[in-house]
């Protein structure tokens, strides 16, 4: 199927729509001139409004009747519902990883086939770059094969789902997006305090890459992804830093000294994150660049990472 012409309207249907990604992406779709649902969770404790200029519909990821009906009439659906933990306590336990399992292979597999039997078009759904093995120096692209460990077992679930759109003839589109950071983005403060604390919260070597994404420029990408081909793209800005690099910005922004770095046996205290969360994976984003002419607005989170860390802190920097 081909491509979606750029700047025809559409309608679009958005999961995780009060998300962090979720609610910067519909703001950018409305802008366009696209007509925007907003699909939010029955029943959610943690019920926000979506931005404005949606319509919201509740529905659940785990009743394909609910998301069929939402789907109705729908041109394209943004699958942007996860479940990450916030806490690093939650993340070191299979436990902490639970929900965003089952929205990764049952919820994927839910809003795929919704969609076909609705008539959908386009299926974007959000997936994990950090999913691939330690490449040390060496550029990543989406031809070296995934490494799932525990905690991101379930992305290959989802990737599947959106091949399964594909077949049946629609256009899917998996993104398998970097690290985020941004003022509101509960890693990116923790990382802030720990070198405030002059260490750095993360086991691996000081030389190894760190592949980011702003929360801004992840909205810009999964609103270019509506013109993407179908198929699988890693989305990182442009410039992935190495890890001392990384964080020497954080503690320059912080007006700190450079932090100290753990040693890399740490890893095995932090439970099931351990083995991610010391790679080096240095994304390339060339294939979603030259398929869509998306391009971040942040290079590189030296170019990033400083403001959004002021933003999260106020005025206390």
């Amino acid at each position: 199927m081909e491509a979606q012409q750029e700047g025809t309207r559409m309608r679009v249907a958005v999961t995780g729509a009060t998300g962090v990604i979720g609610r910067r992406v519909i703001p950018l779709l409305v802008a366009g001139g696209h007509d925007v649902t907003a699909i939010i969770r029955p029943g959610s404790k943690h019920h926000t409004m979506p931005p404005a200029g949606s319509h919201e519909v509740c529905a659940s990821l785990f009743d394909r009747s609910q998301l069929a009906a939402a789907f109705a009439g729908q041109d394209a659906v943004i699958n942007l519902a996860t479940h990450i933990p916030t806490t690093m306590t939650a993340m070191m336990f299979r436990s902490g990883w639970r929900e965003n399992d089952r929205i990764r292979s049952e919820g994927a597999r839910n809003v795929s086939e919704a969609a076909s039997e609705a008539g959908v078009r386009i299926v974007i759904q959000e997936s994990f770059g950090l999913a691939y093995p330690s490449m040390g120096d060496a550029w990543v692209d989406e031809r070296v094969p995934l490494a799932p460990v525990a905690n991101c077992a379930t992305v290959p679930d989802a990737e599947a789902a959106v091949a399964g759109f594909t077949h049946r003839g629609g256009r899917g589109v998996a993104l398998r997006l970097a690290g985020f950071y941004g003022p509101d983005a509960s890693q990116t403060l923790l990382m802030a305090k720990s070198v405030s604390w002059h260490w750095v919260p993360l086991p691996g070597k000081p030389s190894s890459y760190l592949s980011s994404l702003s929360h801004d420029d992840a909205a810009t990408a999964v609103v270019a992804a509506l013109s993407a081909p179908a198929g699988v793209y890693n989305v990182a800005d442009n410039e992935p830093m190495r890890r001392k690099a990384f964080f020497d910005a954080i503690a320059a922004t912080l007006h700190v000294g450079p932090p100290h770095f753990l040693p890399e046996w740490t890893a095995a205290l932090m439970g099931i994150a351990g083995p991610v969360l010391k790679r080096s994976i240095r994304l390339s984003n060339d294939r979603f660049r030259q398929a869509t002419g998306w391009a971040p607005s942040a290079p590189s989170a030296a170019d990033g990472l400083p403001s959004a860390i002021r933003e999260a802190y106020g005025t206390g920097l």
